[in-house]
């Protein structure tokens, strides 16, 4: 997914919505999927197997007449278990519609107060910004809210974060030494790295960077920025995880990626894997912690099992699943991130106004494509 940020006014989406035979269908291929994980217990009882069990492991209520629709953009491998245990653990009827965040916002957008969706989950604050300066979005619940610490939430309860994406340096353990890692992502300027850092410039997780780079620094001096990369001949790959693979082939010193696919790629590789992490200093821009964050829908007509499922989210099981199965950093108070996770010493979701940052990605684009670095 490339992903392409979005645009400042929304095209058609790329299907109509969906007729109420269409989602009552998409609610059965769902419940079909899930009936795959259901094992019999004793009598009539279910229970799950699979991811969702380690997040519920009790009995499966009796489904009932209560509904819901979630819009995600966060990937079916990962929120599938969530919603099939939130399923046998409540009986609420879940349906789902999977697309990239920033697709299923532009679809929002047009759907209106027309839309199915009850819940939206974006894998980064951009479309949820988007959606709330339409106005778009309801009000998450206080109760639920109050879950995550402030500087995880929207202030006045339109999103809520519920886990965090930190950005660092992954590079070669042979071609790189402790003594040329870069203090600030500035020094990737330097002539000493020329040729050896790669970007994965149309990545959606680097445009929510690079929009909050600029919302920082402002447009000059990032500018500034990305065009000394391009001099300095950084290149340009795909996503996180191609780059974080070539760091640890060698094919690559360094790279600005999401923490978390070195832990993967490590663990699926192993010691032929010669990479590592490293966190810029102190508060530098290149370490930010990027959420992931849910609402409910301005249209919603299911608010209670809505918030009931957001909370559900930000639970101890739920998140301690987040933590273990992508190593991100869980937000729920008081949940633990995963014991490999260093502590978080860059700048974290309070000190950025993500709620100002939802018209900015287009001109993030912009920047992006004009400094020339998807030729290098």
């Amino acid at each position: 997914m490339l992903t392409p940020p979005i645009p400042s006014a929304p095209p058609p989406p790329s299907a109509p919505r969906p007729s109420s035979r269409r989602r009552r269908l998409t609610r059965l291929a769902v419940l079909a999927t899930s009936a795959a994980l259901f094992a019999s217990a004793c009598g009539s009882a279910r229970t799950l197997e699979g991811p969702a069990a380690a997040i519920y492991d009790g009995e499966c209520a009796d489904a009932g007449d209560r509904q819901l629709t979630v819009y995600s953009g966060r990937t079916e491998n990962l929120i599938q278990p969530v919603l099939d245990a939130f399923e046998c653990e409540t009986g609420v009827d879940v349906a789902v519609r999977w697309g990239a965040s920033t697709d299923l916002a532009l679809l929002l957008a047009e759907e209106g107060d027309r839309t199915s969706a009850d819940v939206f989950l974006s894998r980064s604050p951009g479309p949820v910004g988007f959606l709330e300066n339409k106005g778009l979005l309801g009000t998450v619940d206080a109760g639920v809210a109050d879950l995550v610490d402030g500087e995880n939430r929207s202030g006045s309860r339109t999103w809520v974060g519920f886990t965090g994406r930190k950005r660092v340096l992954v590079y070669n353990l042979d071609n790189v030494a402790d003594s040329d890692l870069p203090a600030s992502v500035f020094d990737l300027t330097d002539e000493r790295y020329r040729g050896r850092v790669a970007i994965p410039a149309t990545n959606g997780s680097f445009v929510d960077w690079f929009t909050v780079f600029r919302h920082q620094h402002g447009d000059d001096a990032v500018t500034h920025w990305l065009d000394g990369m391009v001099a300095n001949d950084a290149r340009y790959y795909p996503n996180n995880r191609s780059i974080v693979e070539a760091a640890g082939r060698g094919e690559i010193d360094m790279g600005l990626v999401n923490h978390y696919y070195q832990y993967q790629v490590a663990e699926a590789i192993g010691d032929g894997h010669r990479a590592a992490n490293w966190d810029f200093a102190g508060s530098d821009i290149g370490s930010l912690l990027i959420i992931t964050a849910a609402t409910v829908t301005a249209a919603s007509e299911h608010t209670a099992a809505a918030n009931e499922f957001i909370g559900y989210l930000l639970s101890a099981p739920v998140q301690q699943y987040f933590s273990s199965e992508t190593l991100e950093y869980p937000l729920a108070a008081g949940v633990a991130p995963a014991d490999v996770l260093p502590a978080l010493v860059g700048p974290e979701v309070g000190s950025i106004d993500f709620d100002s940052l939802g018209e900015g990605f287009a001109r993030s684009t912009e920047i992006i494509e004009a400094s020339g670095i998807l030729n290098e």
